[in-house]
């Protein structure tokens, strides 16, 4: 299994689908599925019943899951294209754009 290039607390861009365009922070990361769950992007509808812990119930907005494919890590407020450097203990993420950058982990 390939490592994930995007991690939790990254920001990301969604670059395909109903919400192309938008911008949001990674709250979680599915590596058997390869999805991620960014924050205000892939909005879905959930209708609940009254329950104990919600009495009024009604609909109630989250989000979804979206495909790794579809979101682009954001690099100096651009997207761009992630890749590896060293071995072992010194691999670091680092942007395609220049090459040199590490992305902070």
């Amino acid at each position: 299994m390939a490592t994930m290039k995007i991690k939790k607390d990254d920001l990301v861009k969604v670059i395909a689908g109903k919400d192309k365009g938008k911008e949001g922070k990674v709250l979680a990361v599915d590596t058997k599925n390869n999805t991620v769950l960014v924050e205000g992007v892939n909005i879905v509808h959930k209708h609940s019943k009254p329950s104990m812990q919600n009495q009024a119930g009604g609909i109630i907005e989250k989000e979804a899951p979206i495909d790794l494919s579809n979101v682009m890590y954001v690099y100096k407020g651009k997207p761009v294209r992630i890749g590896f450097q060293g071995e072992k203990k010194d691999k670091v993420r680092v942007a395609k754009v220049d090459g040199k950058t590490v992305v902070i982990d």
